[in-house]
Formats: C-alpha cells, structure tokens, sequence
C-alpha cells in the first residue's frame, strides 16, 4: 500500500490534524535539538566538573520520571491536545531560563522543570497519533509521523552548533524560545478526535498493577536500558570529542543521525504493518550497541559520524516500533497512561546515565562510559529475545519477526 492511498482513506478531518501536528513535532523537536549538543559545554565554560555536567543532563528527566505517569493519565481525562500545550509551554519559558540565570545549581533546578516538557509533549502526541491512526495501517502511520524526531534533531543541532558558535549561547537559547513559541501557537488549530473518558477497569487498577503486567513491563525494561545508552552518549559525548580532540562539532553526530533515523523510518512506515514489530526492535537494539562500541574506539571525525549514522538507524528503529507495539496493546482510554507509563523507563534511564555513569568514569578515561553503554544494550537485546511476547518460544519468534505479538489487541 503506497503512502499516497494511506493518505487518502483518512477522514479529511484526521488529514488536516495530523498535518498540524507533524508541523509541532517539528518544532518541539527542532527547539529542544537545538540545545542538545551545547548544554555540556555550556555547563562547563561555567567551570562545571565532569559530575556536575553529568547531574545538570541527568536532572532533565526527574521531570520526565515525575509527572510522566500523571500526564498520561491526564491526556486520557482532558485530552492529547492540553497535554502537549503544556509541554510547549515549558518547552518556551525554560530556554530563557538557562539564559538569565547561569549558575550551575539553577541551571539543575532548570533542567529537572524542562523534562516535563517532554514528558507532555511526547506522551500527548504519540496518543493522539495512535487515535488518529487506522488499526490497519497503525505501523506506517506511526512511522511517518515519528519522522518529525529525526527532522528535529538534524536541524536542531547543527541549528543550535552554529548560534552557539557565531552569536553566543544567549541568542541559542532565545532561539529555542521563539520554536516552541511558534509550536504552541499552531496547537490552537488542532482539534481531538475524541474525548473518551476512562473505561471503569482502568479507573480501579493501580499504576504498578498496570505497570507490572509484562505487555508494559518489558517494554519498558528495554527501554531503560535504551535510555541509559543515550543518556551516557548525550551527557558525555561533547565532552568527550573535545578533550579527545577530535576536531568534529557535536551537532554533527546529530545530524547524521538524524539523516539516518530519516532514512530508516521511511520503508518501516510500510514495513511494519507486514512483517511485524518485534524485529526492528531487535535489529534498533542491536544498533545501539554497535554505534557505542564505535564511540568507545573513535579517534577520527569520520568514526564519529559512522557511529551518529548508527545510532539514527537505532532510534528510528526502536523508538516507532515500541510505540506501535504499545499502540497495538492497549484501548484508546488507557492509552496515553500506557505510553506515559512505558516511556518513564526511558526518561529513568536518561536521569541516571550522566550522574551514575560520571562517578564510574572519574577515575577512568572518559570513552569507557561508552563502553557501558554498549553491554547495557546487549542486556537489552537479551531480554528482549526472550521475554517480549509471553514465553521464551513466543518471545524468540515475535523478536525476530517470525511470529505474531501474543498481547496485541489489534490482532
């Protein structure tokens, strides 16, 4: 099925909402790209330390870790669109934040209030994509809209890599202010497809009962592990490059991951609706763990790039397909307390990776946080071969494409 016929079986109405809210994507994703690759080395032209720089980019998902769960929930009682103007809004205030007031323990207090921002913005957004999405097509719709991560982040980072580097971080971060700005102000013209309130099973059951049956729990296992991964690689990446002296600017890791997410999502848009989630999963986790080992060895600017392009196939691997799994797994009227629910290990992940990861590597040399990152990966694919869709047998065939996903609701 082309993308061009996807297209045209959606209700006009869906149509006109999923353009808008690709265009926020965009947006939300470009604005917090931009100050990805200079936040570290923001944090130590202030004469931060390898663990301070560790704590003010793990801080960002105590936000993530705190209310995440509560604004799933939310965005099934008020609606996916509230939610995600409450990420933009935070999205905006905080860049000049970090531009007002450069003191270090601020600056953590700043980070940890800016992780709600994707905790809203990321939980609202994927629900809303998942209503919108025909069942039939779920996994191509998924994909194409997924694809505003990839965009974000190779125009984000070089964006933001070269107002750092030409007027400063001061105008980097008013920058940033303007795209979430302009991000919320386009929210006004979306609208829900509908508001359905809790069903009365989700209503009683306890956060931890849902969290604990294993169609959320090992999901979100991997993705802690995942997360893990990636906070290490963005706390310490930057950092890294420069006292390696590498001559490579951060923001082009970025790009090329971006650049290779991009190309990666385009045929799972179509791929996955036929030959199911669990593979790309496994082959996402699989790249993870090969751009670390890269980064471990990197002395060269090309090395680095390679690993970008790496870890762009990983994330535009793992990240769409989970969602789609989550999607398949659940009602629209606990959805967006699934997602929320699921997502939190990721955000754990990030939270724990720079202060964890830091004081394991202040004795050592800085690449050995890669090396961590790269057996935290394998863990993942392991449990993930063996425990994602019920028994061993089940789990083995789902995770290498081979069988169908037992807790799927869709089929």
């Amino acid at each position: 099925m082309t993308a061009w016929h996807t297209w045209r079986i959606i209700p006009t109405a869906d149509q006109r909402n999923l353009t808008i809210c690709f265009l926020v994507g965009l947006l939300f994703w470009s604005c917090m790209a931009c100050q990805l690759p200079v936040m570290p080395l923001y944090v130590d032209s202030l004469g931060g330390t390898t663990d301070q720089i560790g704590i003010v980019m793990g801080s960002f998902a105590i936000g993530l870790l705190l209310f995440r769960p509560y604004l799933g929930r939310e965005a099934d009682r008020r609606g996916r669109v509230k939610v995600m103007r409450l990420g933009l809004v935070v999205a905006t205030v905080m860049p000049c934040c970090y531009a007002l007031f450069p003191a270090i323990p601020l600056l953590i207090a700043f980070r940890a209030i800016h992780g709600i921002s994707i905790a809203a913005f990321t939980t609202g957004y994927s629900a809303l994509v998942a209503d919108l999405a025909p069942a039939g097509q779920r996994g191509e719709i998924v994909g194409y809209m997924s694809l505003v991560n990839p965009l974000g982040l190779a125009i984000g980072p070089a964006l933001g890599g070269w107002i750092q580097a030409g007027f400063g971080y001061q105008v980097l971060f008013h920058t940033a202010s303007v795209l979430g700005g302009l991000g919320l102000w386009l929210t006004l013209y979306l609208r829900e497809n509908c508001r359905s309130a809790p069903e009365a099973g989700a209503k009683s059951a306890k956060l931890w009962q849902i969290w604990w049956h294993p169609r959320v729990r090992i999901p979100t296992v991997v993705l802690l592990l995942v997360g893990l991964s990636f906070g290490t690689l963005s706390a310490f990446m930057p950092l890294f490059l420069k006292r390696q002296g590498i001559p490579i600017n951060a923001g082009l890791f970025y790009l090329s991951a971006a650049i290779a997410g991009l190309l990666v999502r385009l045929p799972l848009a179509s791929w996955s609706d036929r030959l199911g989630r669990g593979i790309f999963v496994s082959v996402g986790i699989i790249c993870y763990a090969l751009s670390m080992a890269l980064m471990y060895g990197a002395q060269h600017p090309l090395t680095v790039l390679l690993s970008g392009m790496i870890e762009g196939m990983g994330a535009g691997l793992v990240i769409p397909s989970i969602i789609t799994i989550i999607a398949d797994r659940t009602t629209p009227q606990e959805r967006g307390l699934v997602f929320g629910l699921v997502w939190s290990g990721f955000d754990l992940g990030i939270a724990l990776a720079g202060p964890t990861v830091g004081v394991v590597i202040r004795q050592a040399e800085l690449n050995h946080a890669f090396a961590i990152a790269t057996g935290l990966c394998l863990v993942g694919l392991g449990i993930f071969l063996t425990q994602s869709s019920g028994n061993v047998s089940a789990s083995w065939r789902f995770a290498t494409g081979r069988g169908r996903d037992v807790w799927s609701i869709t089929t």
